[in-house]
């Protein structure tokens, strides 16, 4: 449920009928990056005229704070699930306390024509069994390739294993929603190379813009706000700190967030001295849109060489779009993206060259028309509404325009915004 009155200046489509139901144990206000894809998805289904339900967790006594992000006509249903120490939905038997109670969800919820899944695999999975036995499409989000991420953290066997089921997943889908061209072009790879549909990804400009209130601080830090994993390697920021303060000792850097390197990184921090790194737990979106606003650079990395150089850090579209210079560290798109809108510095993998980033950004003078100018050409780039709008259309000509049921052989579609 939601008090955000809905955009009614959208075009309703007349031919839609019954609902689009989307399945996912993250949405908003859990800060993650789905939670903003998924929000803006289902306000844009809304707008087109399809009735929306969000299946989902869960999340704390904030969760209240979605109707910040989701409009009126959007039907939140949540139910309890199992988090790791950290809170987070993440783990085999977290997904399954997901998962489990999913199949009945959708299997007796009236009126859907359609289901939207949010990896993992298993949630994807039972989507694809219910949706065969309702005879009703399913569309898959992909915001990156799950097997490939576990090639870091799990052994040959479990990574067969996930990229049997997400493929089986991912070839069951009437359509598929790829967030970027890497993305598109690795989905080809293992052969789901037909009914994609690239739109593309984003932030929420509106909550992440240049204006706004800024966080208060008495020394210069660097934002570090996100999950902090195997896969991204944030240990090499930590490193560098330790080279900036060398010529700039009241430097610092905030992390925001967990991830499997959280013990890692407090560790090395403590060696740099009291208050040289800060730790801080999920916050949400708007306060870390407050701190971007008041950092002198983000920092963002995808360490290269552990099987995912695909990946991209969504932190980077928060951070432009609040007008911040981003540091981007390591392997993939990332580096691209901070090149061509001229958002920042890109670095090598190592701690000099990070720490000479990070001290060009320190001396550098970054006015507010500088950092408006960023936040305008980000705007044009990273604005989750059209995005969102694309792959509402998507959906919804798929379901209810060519009329795509589970039985049926999805049409050959690779479109790209």
């Amino acid at each position: 449920m939601s008090v955000n009155p809905t955009v009614r200046s959208d075009r309703r489509d007349p031919r839609v009928r019954g609902a689009v139901a989307i399945a996912s144990r993250i949405f908003a206000p859990e800060p993650a990056a789905a939670s903003f894809r998924l929000a803006a998805l289902a306000n844009a289904l809304a707008r087109s005229g399809a009735r929306t339900v969000v299946i989902t967790s869960t999340f704390t006594s904030e969760a209240d704070a979605a109707n910040d992000a989701v409009d009126s006509e959007v039907e939140i249903r949540r139910f309890p699930v199992v988090r790791n120490k950290d809170g987070y939905v993440r783990g085999y038997l977290q997904y399954l306390s997901f998962d489990v109670p999913l199949v009945f969800r959708l299997m007796f919820s009236r009126g859907i024509a359609a289901v939207v899944v949010e990896p993992p695999p298993t949630t994807a999975a039972v989507v694809r069994v219910v949706c065969a036995i309702r005879r009703i499409p399913y569309f898959y989000y992909a915001a990156d390739i799950w097997s490939d991420a576990s090639v870091t953290v799990a052994n040959s066997v479990v990574v067969k294993a996930v990229r049997a089921v997400e493929l089986w997943a991912l070839l069951g889908a009437a359509g598929v929603l790829s967030v970027s061209s890497t993305v598109t072009q690795r989905l080809a790879e293992l052969g789901v190379a037909e009914r994609v549909k690239e739109v593309g990804n984003g932030v929420d400009t509106d909550l992440f813009a240049e204006q706004g209130i800024h966080y208060p601080h008495d020394s210069p830090y660097f934002l570090y706000a996100g999950t902090a994993s195997e896969v991204h390697g944030a240990t090499i920021f930590v490193d560098a700190l330790a080279l900036v303060r060398e010529t700039h000792p009241t430097a610092r850097i905030i992390f925001v967030g967990q991830g499997a390197d959280r013990s890692e990184l407090e560790r090395r921090g403590k060696g740099l001295g009291e208050g040289a790194v800060e730790f801080l737990p999920r916050v949400p979106p708007a306060r870390v849109a407050e701190m971007l606003r008041s950092s002198v650079a983000s920092l963002a990395s995808v360490k290269p060489g552990v099987g995912y150089d695909l990946a991209f850090p969504t932190k980077l579209y928060a951070s432009v779009a609040c007008g911040t210079p981003a540091i981007f560290a390591g392997a993939g798109p990332g580096a691209q993206f901070v090149s061509d809108l001229d958002a920042g510095w890109v670095a090598d993998y190592s701690s000099v060259k990070v720490a000479d980033a990070m001290i060009a950004a320190l001396t550098t003078e970054t006015d507010a028309a500088a950092r408006g100018a960023l936040a305008e050409r980000a705007g044009q780039a990273v604005s989750i509404t059209a995005i969102a709008r694309a792959g509402a259309q998507f959906i919804i000509d798929t379901t209810f325009v060519s009329g795509t049921t589970a039985s049926e052989e999805p049409q050959a579609r690779n479109e790209k915004r």
